[in-house]
């Protein structure tokens, strides 16, 4: 249980880091990170299979680059899904860049929560 509350805990700060970073990605608090970061779980579970196996052709052979484009698509799909809870995406560009500054920033917080753990 206490697993499960630290990976939540560090993908809403993951999700606060990268809305400071990335303009046109808006977290307005730490509860809305909360929410949001349940919406991205949830989106990446049951729909992000789905997306990759319909684009795998074209993820091979960019040789899994496009897997960003289906990254930035679930970030924003999961902002569609929590609208009025504070978690905005505003276009595309934000969405893409978002995704990958997203993946790097939970990389480091994962790393140092493993060591906690």
């Amino acid at each position: 249980m206490m697993h499960f509350l630290l990976t939540w805990l560090g993908a809403a700060v993951s999700l606060l880091i990268t809305a400071h970073i990335v303009p046109g990605f808006i977290i307005q608090n730490f509860v809305a990170a909360l929410i949001a970061a349940i919406a991205v779980g949830l989106v990446n579970a049951f729909i992000r299979p789905i997306l990759s196996i319909l684009t795998f052709p074209i993820t091979l052979l960019t040789f899994g680059l496009f897997m960003f484009v289906i990254n930035g698509f679930t970030l924003w799909l999961a902002s569609i899904f929590t609208p009025g809870y504070g978690f905005i995406i505003n276009g595309p560009l934000p969405a893409l860049f978002g995704s990958i500054v997203l993946a790097i920033v939970s990389s480091v917080i994962n790393y140092f929560l493993r060591a906690v753990d």
